[in-house]
């Protein structure tokens, strides 16, 4: 790989990694007071979001209860939000919050 290149995926690394809300203080400190399961989707959203809670559930190998648990307390936290899905309107996907 030539130095230009290497360049230009470590400035892309750098932005995402300005991007996640794993870097905000505050989404850390309401984040730290969840649950593990609240934890691992939180970190699943952060790499594929959206999401649906079934995926949730394919994608953390958690149960769907458990997930839809883990979305609450997101929720309550404001740590996560919701929207209707584009491809199937019956099903809500999920997003953290910035």
């Amino acid at each position: 790989m030539s130095t230009h290149a290497e360049e230009r995926v470590a400035e892309e690394q750098v932005a995402e990694e300005e991007e996640s809300p794993f870097t905000d203080t505050d989404f850390r400190d309401r984040l730290q007071e969840l649950p593990p399961s609240a934890k691992l989707v939180a970190k699943v959203l952060e790499g594929e979001a959206p999401l649906s809670q079934g995926e949730l559930a394919s994608e953390s190998l958690l149960p769907d209860r458990t997930v839809r648990y883990a979305l609450n307390r997101l929720a309550e936290a404001d740590l996560v939000e919701s929207r209707y899905s584009f491809r199937d309107a019956r099903k809500q996907v999920y997003f953290l919050s910035a």
